[in-house]
């Protein structure tokens, strides 16, 4: 089997600072009927090139005070969907990116690392467990 290019294939998750997250959940679940949990929500698609793949965006609010956005100054941070994550990873070290922390493992999630683009922002890169080879 060929080896994916490693690159962004969609966005995984729209995360964001709250100045009280449990009320934010519970106005969005009140008023926009998004059932929530511990993290937020989770919206599942299926991909439009290969209808038997389940593609996931998660919606999730944090505590004003959060550090998970830091090194960033920003309120909000993008989750992008990527396939090969490794590879692409190693791209972005060649391409002089800011790679902030290393590649982690959550067992039935799977991969995640963050880098810094170009206006500051901290982004979180995730490679589906499910597509994980």
């Amino acid at each position: 089997m060929p080896s994916k290019e490693g690159k962004v294939v969609g966005i995984g998750g729209i995360l964001f600072k709250s100045e009280d997250q449990e009320k934010t959940k519970k106005w969005y679940e009140d008023n926009l009927g998004m059932v929530t949990d511990q993290w937020g929500t989770m919206f599942k698609s299926r991909n439009i090139d290969n209808s038997d793949e389940i593609n996931y965006l998660q919606w999730s609010p944090f505590s004003k005070d959060t550090d998970y956005f830091n090194p960033s100054k920003k309120d909000f941070m993008i989750n992008y969907r990527v396939q090969n994550i490794e590879k692409f990873v190693k791209d972005l070290k060649e391409k002089g990116v800011t790679i902030v922390d290393e590649i982690i493992y959550y067992e039935g999630i799977g991969k995640f690392i963050h880098i810094i683009d170009l206006d500051g922002n901290k982004v979180e890169l995730w490679e589906q467990a499910d597509s994980i080879e």
